[in-house]
């Protein structure tokens, strides 16, 4: 049993890892702007800011962590103010590490993106490839992973570098996806959806991150599926599973391309930079480092874990429509525009 920090414990990825570690036998401090809803004897839940200093110490002083998972971290699309998410991304991890190292709290696993490149590749992605982000968000995951690879006090820093995380209760963006499935509508593809674009299943990502801790892995980690297929495969494969009267419908890629980008300009679409930029590219990480490094290995395919999202959003699909003052995860995105599309479907 251990004392550990979990930031963002009450968003997707950190309620699904604080609940891990609870179930694990760890004591866990929980800290958020959003309440927890999971009450356990063993998990302190606090409702605060990681850019708050004093609140930071005074919880380090109390629950002496061994070790700090950090999750917390702002979207930049929805109505947030983008000043707000460079502060919470790279203001509040910059205090957090200052935090820890007053306290003398060494080990920090940080879930970092891959939205940290604005392009496709034609190879698997290493961790050596230079960042290249084009909007906020990969700038600010960035920004963190400097910060504590870099840190004064010689961190012990795990930056696992993450596709999109998929798992029961996964929502945002997605919901639109599962709403078009759900009611037999086209699933519309740019350019044939013959990208290969990799997921990582959360339980598995989960897992990467306790095997970094126990081996105090410093350094940078890429992570995902393995038997990556296309985007179109993937669909059929979720359309199928579901028993769907979806289909897949094709948009050319070139005029997409250009009214998302003029979408986001007028501000009607959730979908930014980086959506547009890779809706229609090949991405997919080498995880031959962290198979080697951490003797870990992916248990879903893309398909699979994308599945496995569906049935719980079929299920749910009435509750979900009601939630709020939940994390961006944990709700369906605002379609904007795009239910014009659905119209048409």
């Amino acid at each position: 049993m251990a004392r550990v920090m979990v930031t963002g414990g009450s968003g997707f990825l950190g309620s699904l890892l604080v609940e891990r570690l609870l179930n694990d036998g760890h004591e866990v401090v929980s800290i958020d702007l959003l309440p927890n809803p999971v009450a356990h004897p063993r998990l302190e839940a606090v409702v605060g800011d990681i850019r708050d200093r004093r609140a930071l110490d005074a919880l380090f002083a109390r629950a002496r962590p061994e070790v700090v998972f950090h999750c917390a971290a702002l979207l930049a699309h929805g109505r947030i103010d983008e000043r707000q998410v460079w502060s919470s991304n790279v203001e509040g991890t910059a205090v957090l590490a200052d935090a820890m190292a007053a306290a003398g709290v060494s080990r920090i696993v940080y879930t970092s993106s891959n939205c940290l490149w604005g392009h496709g590749f034609d190879h698997p992605v290493t961790e050596d490839e230079p960042p290249a982000p084009v909007e906020l968000y990969g700038r600010s995951k960035w920004e963190g992973e400097t910060i504590l690879l870099d840190h004064p006090a010689g961190l012990t820093a795990s930056v696992i570098r993450c596709p999109t995380i998929i798992d029961e209760g996964r929502l945002g963006l997605l919901a639109i996806l599962f709403e078009f499935i759900a009611e037999g509508r086209r699933v519309w593809t740019v350019g044939g959806g013959r990208n290969r674009y990799q997921f990582i299943y959360a339980a598995d990502l989960i897992e990467a991150m306790l095997k970094a801790w126990r081996a105090s892995a410093r350094g940078v980690f890429g992570i995902g599926s393995d038997n990556v297929t296309t985007l179109r495969e993937t669909f059929e494969e979720v359309i199928a599973g579901a028993g769907a009267d979806a289909r897949i419908g094709v948009l050319p890629k070139a005029p997409t391309l250009a009214a998302m980008r003029l979408a986001h300009v007028l501000r009607i679409s959730p979908l930014g930079p980086y959506h547009y930029r890779m809706i229609a590219s090949d991405f997919v990480f080498d995880t031959s480092r962290i198979k080697a490094t951490l003797d870990w290995r992916p248990t879903l395919t893309n398909g699979e874990m994308l599945l496995k999202a569906y049935r719980y959003y079929h299920a749910n699909r009435r509750e979900i429509a009601g939630r709020k003052d939940v994390s961006a995860h944990r709700q369906s995105a605002r379609m904007g525009v795009i239910r014009v599309l659905k119209w048409v479907s």
